[in-house]
């Protein structure tokens, strides 16, 4: 079974490094004069900046003291011992690419999404038919081991629709055309359309649907994203981090916090919001699809 932690080593990972770079800034210090200093390589030194790598413990205190700024070697200290705590997804590295490992640790503390789908179920609400069905295409050379892997991972991460603690909620708007693409087969549509039904009954999500008859909209241009929110801490107000857009491709993804892009993705999702139906009526057309299949 899934963690229910809401610990992150990616989130302590990536808060690390933005305090270091933030810090080495202030100081005039040089990435290079502190690499050297710190008897690493740049390349090392960009990728502890860039959250790409664990930080020792005491090259975090010894970064503190190099920067002027002692009195913050034990908080950081202990963001690099978090960073190395093990998640239970890592149980599964060998089939996480590295684009979507920051993806995972970053929804594990997410206190809100907003996603958007335009061509399949989000992988968050997939059937283990339909998750397989969708993993099986998307890697046809993989052995079945592989693929029982990828799917096995999947289901794992659904566990964030119903943990316990610091319960997110789910804004999840879907074009209307992911009811009736027959992925699997008849049979397993039903299923997972019988699974929506279900997951829109949870109180803390939300599922819309845009009709075919809507026309133009917002996320015909944006194509499919999450927007990840994150709680504040009680002590200082402040997000462990900023609001993230997640734009996932064929053998990559974006990942952009930047303001500018941020409003214009989250205006893009209200635009979608106004477009769908509400939650009723989504129920209504979820099922009326159920009906359609039974009927080819």
């Amino acid at each position: 079974m899934a963690d229910n932690s809401v610990n992150s080593e990616t989130v302590a990972r990536r808060q690390l490094s933005r305090e270091l770079r933030k810090l080495r800034l202030e100081s005039g210090i040089s990435a290079e004069d502190a690499a050297e200093e710190l008897g690493i390589s740049l390349s090392t030194m960009s990728r502890i900046e860039n959250g790409k790598t664990n930080v020792d413990v005491a090259h975090a205190k010894t970064m503190c003291n190099l920067y002027g700024r002692p009195e913050l070697g034990d908080a950081l200290a202990a963001l690099a011992k978090a960073s190395k705590t093990r998640s239970w997804f890592r149980q599964y590295s060998d089939v996480i690419p590295e684009w979507f490992d920051v993806y995972i640790g970053l929804e594990q503390v997410a206190a809100s999404f907003r996603w958007y789908e335009a061509q399949l179920i989000p992988g968050i609400l997939q059937t283990e038919t339909y998750a397989r069905t969708v993993i099986r295409t998307d890697h046809p050379d993989d052995s079945d081991d592989e693929i029982d892997r990828r799917v096995q991972l999947r289901l794992k991460r659904q566990a964030l629709l119903t943990r316990q603690a610091s319960l997110p909620q789910w804004h999840i708007i879907l074009d209307e055309a992911v009811l009736h693409r027959p992925v699997g087969g008849e049979s397993v549509m039903r299923e997972q359309c019988n699974r929506l039904l279900e997951v829109a009954e949870l109180p803390n999500v939300t599922l819309g649907v845009i009709p075919f008859g809507f026309g133009m909209h917002t996320g015909v241009t944006s194509g499919p994203f999450v927007l990840l929110d994150f709680p504040t801490n009680g002590s200082n107000g402040q997000a462990p981090e900023p609001t993230t857009v997640y734009v996932e491709g064929f053998t990559g993804a974006l990942y952009t916090v930047e303001k500018n892009e941020v409003d214009k993705y989250r205006a893009a999702f209200e635009g979608m919001q106004r477009a769908a139906l509400n939650p009723g009526d989504t129920k209504i057309a979820i099922a009326r699809a159920v009906k359609e299949m039974k009927k080819k």
